[in-house]
């Protein structure tokens, strides 16, 4: 019996383990493996790859709200540098990568370990 599914998420599960080593030793960025990461686990619940996003910069409120998280839990966990993608000041404010924050959600599953300051 032939599976439809090219790719499973055993495999994606499996690439991303082997890539921690490469991580480490600044062979790649964890900014490049959430790409990578977040593109796979995209083709395998929609059969392509992640479409085109036009890049704009987005404030603490947006970005808090892209991940579901209220702002003061979003200040926290930036604050504790629990998000892979960094902070922007731009004239003052602070701002976030739209494209950086989408892949970060693309690349955790649903069974990683949740984001909760309060447990912490």
């Amino acid at each position: 019996m032939q599976s439809t599914q090219l790719l499973k998420p055993k495999t994606v599960k499996l690439i991303s383990r082997l890539m921690l080593p490469w991580i480490e030793e600044g062979i790649i960025s964890q900014l490049e493996a959430n790409h990578i990461i977040g593109n796979l686990k995209h083709l395998i619940r929609h059969n392509e790859l992640i479409p085109t996003i036009e890049p704009r910069l987005l404030s603490q409120q947006e970005a808090a709200e892209l991940l579901g998280l209220s702002l003061s839990s979003f200040k926290l966990c930036e604050k504790e540098n629990r998000f892979p993608f960094k902070r922007k000041i731009i004239r003052g404010a602070v701002r976030y990568s739209n494209i950086s924050v989408i892949e970060y959600l693309m690349s955790t599953d649903d069974n990683d370990t949740a984001i909760d300051p309060e447990k912490e």
